[in-house]
């Protein structure tokens, strides 16, 4: 489950927007298109290299440009019903949080484990996982976002786990089911979904006292080739800053590898929402930025935490609708997420939610 950023947190944003990182290179570029007659031969190589640069990011940008106006012609996300929330068996063990109406602190605590509480968290993302795979074997035109968030409350409880966001600050479903221009944070209604929609399916499961946290963006019957590209970029941004993950690497490598790969391919990191340290806590430090940051800090052994990137086809800018929840882009472009914890070791990061 995707937590809000820091810069909203504190009330103050944080690195610059993607928009704002291309304005800066197009500065840099137009300084060396000046260049004069006295130029020397390795600054006319930059400067031929630059210029290739400026032209393959040029024509990406419009590319995208192009697109997200063809997506604009699709309706807008409109809030359906929502139905009440959906009883859990008092035998269940329940999160702290539950039954109180505030929004939990993130802890300062990094949460690392030893052999039990590694174990503890491998069965919580193991279900986590089955239980999403489970919930994309719904997505299909017609069915409503209220009908995946019974199936999946079901499966959970029935599984002898408790649903993460149930309760956590008076959010009043199972699952969070974020359609199209939704970012994240979507609360399932009535809402039937639509041929060519995508859909982020996002599910938590409090097993054993310990959290499983995962996301997955499904396509929904036909959908077409931006919406997929868009789709399948999001999910290699998330494999690959997991493959730069082990015990010593700083965070802030994830942001990099996500931000190269995503401007790589013309698409935007949302930077409002990040990733957090997971386990017994739903939410606590480290905070995991998707995006370019200088934020200091190293992984550890036995650390666990969740990486969620949010990519769109526009403005990472977003508004968020009076639940307090639905967060949608600013100006109505698509937005996918992937989600996996992970386990730090010595040599790598294990996915504890393998789907």
């Amino acid at each position: 489950m995707a937590l809000m950023g820091s810069s909203s947190i504190n009330g103050s944003r944080l690195a610059s927007s993607s928009s704002s990182f291309f304005d800066g290179r197009h500065l840099r570029l137009r300084t060396l298109f000046s260049a004069g007659p006295g130029t020397s031969l390795g600054q006319r190589q930059l400067c031929i290299v630059s210029r290739k640069l400026f032209g393959l990011e040029e024509a990406m940008r419009i590319r995208r440009s192009r697109e997200h106006q063809k997506e604009r012609r699709r309706s807008p996300l409109r809030r359906g019903k929502v139905s009440g929330p959906l009883p859990v068996p008092e035998n269940i063990l329940r999160p702290p949080y539950v039954g109180t109406r505030l929004l939990p602190e993130i802890s300062s605590e990094h949460q690392i484990h030893d052999e039990e509480g590694i174990a503890c968290m491998k069965a919580s993302g193991e279900l986590a996982a089955r239980v999403l795979d489970f919930a994309g074997t719904l997505v299909k035109p017609l069915v409503t976002t209220d009908e995946i968030d019974k199936a999946v409350h079901k499966m959970i409880i029935e599984a002898g786990a408790y649903p993460s966001p149930l309760g956590y600050g008076e959010f009043p479903k199972s699952v969070c089911t974020s359609v199209n221009e939704c970012m994240c944070h979507g609360i399932p209604d009535s809402r039937q979904l639509q041929d060519g929609d995508i859909i982020n399916i996002d599910v938590t499961v409090y097993l054993n006292g310990y959290h499983g946290d995962t996301s997955k963006t499904f396509l929904c019957g036909n959908v077409n080739e931006p919406a997929k590209r868009l789709v399948k970029v999001t999910e290699e941004c998330l494999y690959q800053a997991i493959s730069i993950c082990k015990d010593g690497v700083s965070f802030k490598m994830i942001g990099k590898k996500i931000s190269e790969l995503a401007e790589r391919h013309g698409f935007n990191v949302v930077e409002r929402f990040v990733g957090h340290g997971v386990g017994k806590i739903f939410h606590s430090e480290p905070i995991i930025l998707h995006h370019r940051n200088n934020n200091p800090g190293y992984m550890v052994e036995g650390e666990t935490f969740t990486i969620e990137p949010i990519l769109t086809m526009g403005s990472i800018e977003c508004i968020t609708w009076n639940d307090g929840w639905t967060t949608l882009t600013a100006d109505g472009s698509l937005a996918a997420q992937f989600e996996h914890s992970i386990l730090i070791t010595k040599t790598g990061a294990e996915v504890l939610t393998k789907y």
